[in-house]
């Protein structure tokens, strides 16, 4: 046996991290990404349950907390919602640990998580199967190749009753893809309005 160039344990797994094939990351990939280099900030390891909707490491992806920042959307000025010039009027603000999703309505939220993406990976997010269970679905756009902030959540309550969201438990998983190359340009190198965002945030219209 070649002893010559032993190498450790860490070193064996960055090198497997970095000539990763293309194709869904798993979870020590997602674990050397967020220790090493900061993907995924505050990163708690392994599933944490304990009462709470489970959040943390799984398989193949990270189960995000929303925060107890919320939006909640109400219509009392019988505003229009206009993404190209939004009114913040259209929005109640609440920091809660529990928030009430009026029937037929929604909030918006943010990551407990910062994220970095690397610029070779793009990150799918789909919503908790039980909130799901419960006709609360999380939406959120893909996290595109080097953005970087907290991720605004969108939760809708499709029931005609209320519903509860909790704060600091979890609420999406994200899925990390791996492409076969770097992009040519990343959502950092075209200055992305969304770039660097932190706290809950509403749209914008690039000018």
């Amino acid at each position: 046996m070649n002893n010559l160039n032993p190498k450790s344990e860490d070193e064996i797994v960055q090198a497997v991290a970095k000539n990763a094939l293309p194709g869904i990351m798993p979870d020590h990939w997602i674990r050397e990404q967020s220790i090493n280099h900061g993907m995924i900030e505050p990163f708690v390891e392994k599933q944490t349950a304990e009462g709470k909707i489970s959040y943390g490491l799984s398989s193949y992806g990270y189960d995000s907390r929303c925060s107890d920042e919320f939006k909640i959307f109400t219509n009392v000025d019988s505003a229009i919602v206009d993404p190209k010039n939004f009114s913040p009027e259209s929005f109640v603000d609440r920091q809660t640990d529990v928030c009430i999703i009026p029937p037929n309505s929604f909030v918006l939220t943010r990551s407990v998580e910062y994220f970095r993406i690397p610029k070779d990976v793009l990150v799918i997010c789909l919503g908790k199967s039980t909130y799901a269970r419960c006709g609360l679905i999380v939406n959120v756009t893909p996290l595109e190749p080097g953005w970087e902030g907290h991720v605004t959540l969108e939760i809708s309550n499709t029931t005609p009753l209320p519903a509860k969201v909790y704060a600091n438990e979890g609420v999406a998983q994200f899925l990390f893809f791996k492409g076969s190359s770097d992009c040519e340009v990343t959502y950092a190198d075209r200055s992305g309005k969304y770039m660097g965002q932190t706290g809950v945030t509403l749209p914008r219209i690039k000018k």
